[in-house]
C-alpha cells in the first residue's frame, strides 16, 4: 500500500487508513495548544508573476479605471498565467474588489505585480459613472460617525435601524443617479444601486461624482486576526462527523438573478430567480449582519457562495455530488494535518470518506424490492438496479446520504460490529426484532466470534476451503452417475 503499486486483494486497507490517521493525531494533540485560538493565516494582499508569462481571463468580470487598471466585480472569474508553449503556470481567484494591473492576453514580466487587494476589507465597487445619492442613510438611524482610534479620521458607519413603528422597512443603500437626479439603469435594466450591509464605512459623500471601478463602501473583515478557525483534532473530527458548521456559507442552488424581497425580522430575504421559463425560484434568509456577497441584479451560478463561511458538506453533496464533496473532505483534513506538518496520503482519507458515502437513500422504490425512505448500501442499490433493468422493469431512484463515521459504523451490515462499538443494548435488540443475519464478512465481527479473520493469509484460507467446498459437493453428485472428476480449477 505505501510503494503505490495495486493493492492486493484481502488487504486491510481500513485498519491502515485508520492507523495512518490516528498516529499523527497524537502529534497533533500534543501541539495544538501551540499555535491553538486564532490560527496563523498568512494574509497576502497582492500577486506577483513567478514567470514571464501572458494574463488570461477566466470567467472575466471586471471594470476598466480610468487608469487602465481593472477591478474585479465577479465571485467566480479566474486568472491565469500561460507561458510560451502555452502551459498553465500559475492559477489565482481574485477576490471581490481585487485590483488587476493587467488586462486578458497582456504579457507579464517575471515578479512583476498581477494584482493587490486589501485582506482586512471587503469594497462595494460601481460599475457605473455617476453622481452619488444616499437612500435610507439617516444620521442616528441608520448610520453614525465614529472615529478610528489608529488614524483619527471620522468615518460614516451603517448601523441596525431600530425604528419605533413597524412598518417603515429601511433598506440603506447608495444609488447611482445622473447630472438631473434621474436614476442610473444597469446593463439588464435594475437601477444602480448598492445595498450597505451593517457595518460597512462609507467611501463616499452624498453628491460625490465617481467613476466605474470606483470603491462607494467597505466592509471590515477583520482578516487573519478574528476569524475563530477551529485547527487540530476538533477540526478533524467536525470533518469526519459531518458535522454543520455554526455561521456556514450558503452555496446557491441553482443557476439564477439576485433579488432581495421583504425583510423578515433580522433576516435579509435573498432569491434566486432562475433564467429557465416556469422554474421555481429559490429563496434564503440571512441575517443583516453578514456581508452579502452579492448585489441585486448579479448571476449566480450553481455552487457559488452567496455568505461567506465553511460550507456545510452536505450542501455540498446535495448541490454539487459526491466528487466536489469527496475533494473538499479531504482538502479540509489535508489541510489540517499540513499546517502541523504531518504528511498523509490522500488515499487513506479517501477510503474513509468512501465508507461514509456508502449508502443511498432511496425516493423511488420503482419495481425492485427496495422501499421509499429505506437507506440501503450503494452497491445493493446497484445491483437491485441492473437486475430490474434486465428484467425490463422500472429501477429504483435514489440519492447518496453522508453519514459521520460513528453513524456510518453504527449502521453497517454487520450487528456484531455495530454493537461492539457503540449503544449494544439497542443495536441488539433491533437485529432481533428485525431477525437478522450477520455475514460475518469484515474483521471485527471474526474477532468477536473467534474465527480467523477474512484478512491476509485468513482471506486465501477462506478461499480455499470455499473452492474445496465446492469440489466436494461436485464430488458426491459425481459419485452418484459414476463419472471421473475433472480437475479442480487452480486457485488465483
Amino acid at each position: 500500500l505505501a510503494r503505490g503499486t495495486r493493492v492486493n486483494v484481502g488487504e486491510a486497507v481500513g485498519v491502515i487508513a485508520a492507523q495512518s490517521i490516528g498516529e499523527p493525531g497524537t502529534q497533533l494533540t500534543m501541539r495544538t495548544f501551540h499555535i491553538g485560538g486564532a490560527a496563523q493565516v498568512t494574509t497576502d494582499s497582492s500577486l506577483e508573476a513567478a514567470f514571464d508569462s501572458e494574463v488570461r481571463f477566466e470567467n472575466a468580470s471586471v471594470v476598466k479605471r480610468d487608469d487602465g487598471t481593472y477591478v474585479v466585480n465577479g465571485r467566480s472569474m479566474e486568472v491565469k498565467l500561460i507561458d510560451a508553449e502555452g502551459r498553465i503556470r500559475q492559477t489565482f481567484k481574485p477576490v471581490y474588489g481585487a485590483r488587476l494591473r493587467y488586462g486578458d492576453n497582456d504579457k507579464v514580466k517575471r515578479g512583476e505585480r498581477v494584482a493587490d487587494w486589501d485582506p482586512f476589507a471587503t469594497p462595494i465597487v460601481t460599475d457605473l459613472a455617476g453622481k452619488v445619492k444616499f437612500e435610507d442613510l439617516i444620521e442616528g438611524v441608520t448610520t453614525r460617525d465614529e472615529t478610528d482610534e489608529a488614524t483619527g479620521i471620522a468615518n460614516k458607519v451603517v448601523i441596525d435601524a431600530r425604528t419605533g413603528s413597524k412598518k417603515v422597512e429601511l433598506k440603506p443603500s447608495i444609488v447611482l443617479v445622473d447630472d438631473n437626479g434621474a436614476p442610473i439603469k444597469q446593463a439588464g435594466g435594475l437601477q444602480a444601486r448598492y445595498l450597505l450591509p451593517v457595518d460597512a464605512i462609507l467611501s463616499v459623500a452624498e453628491g460625490d461624482d465617481v467613476r466605474p471601478g470606483d470603491t462607494l463602501a467597505r466592509v471590515q473583515t477583520g482578516g487573519a486576526t478574528t476569524r475563530d478557525i477551529t485547527g487540530g483534532l476538533p477540526r478533524v473530527a467536525e470533518l469526519f462527523e459531518a458535522r454543520r458548521p455554526k455561521d456556514h456559507a450558503i452555496i446557491a442552488d441553482i443557476t439564477g438573478k439576485v433579488e432581495f424581497g421583504r425583510d423578515y425580522k433580522n433576516k435579509r430575504r435573498v432569491r434566486l430567480v432562475p433564467e429557465e421559463e416556469g422554474a421555481e425560484p429559490m429563496e434564503y434568509l440571512v441575517p443583516k449582519t453578514k456581508h452579502l456577497m452579492v448585489q441585486e441584479g448579479d448571476l449566480l451560478k450553481k455552487g457559488e457562495y452567496l455568505l461567506e463561511g465553511n460550507p456545510a458538506p452536505q450542501d455540498i453533496l446535495t448541490i454539487l455530488g459526491v466528487e466536489a464533496l469527496a475533494d473538499y473532505l479531504v482538502n479540509e483534513i489535508q489541510k489540517v494535518y499540513r499546517l502541523q506538518g504531518v504528511p498523509i496520503d490522500d488515499k487513506h482519507i479517501e477510503v474513509i470518506v468512501s465508507q461514509m458515502l456508502k449508502k443511498v437513500e432511496v425516493s423511488e422504490g420503482g419495481s425492485t424490492t427496495l422501499l421509499n425512505g429505506e437507506a440501503v448500501e450503494a452497491l445493493e442499490f446497484e445491483e437491485a438496479n441492473a437486475a430490474a433493468i434486465k428484467a425490463g422493469r422500472e429501477p429504483a431512484k435514489g440519492s447518496r446520504v453522508l453519514l459521520g463515521i460513528t453513524k456510518a459504523s453504527l449502521q453497517t451490515k454487520s450487528f456484531f460490529s455495530a454493537a461492539s462499538f457503540q449503544e449494544t443494548t439497542r443495536v441488539l435488540t433491533e437485529a432481533a426484532i428485525q431477525g437478522k443475519i450477520d455475514p460475518l464478512d469484515g474483521l471485527k465481527e471474526n474477532v468477536i466470534v473467534g474465527r480467523l479473520i477474512p484478512a491476509g493469509t485468513g482471506g486465501a484460507l477462506r478461499k480455499y476451503r470455499k473452492l474445496a467446498g465446492d469440489r466436494d459437493v461436485r464430488l458426491k453428485e459425481q459419485r452418484k452417475v459414476n463419472q471421473p472428476l475433472p480437475a479442480l480449477p487452480a486457485a488465483e
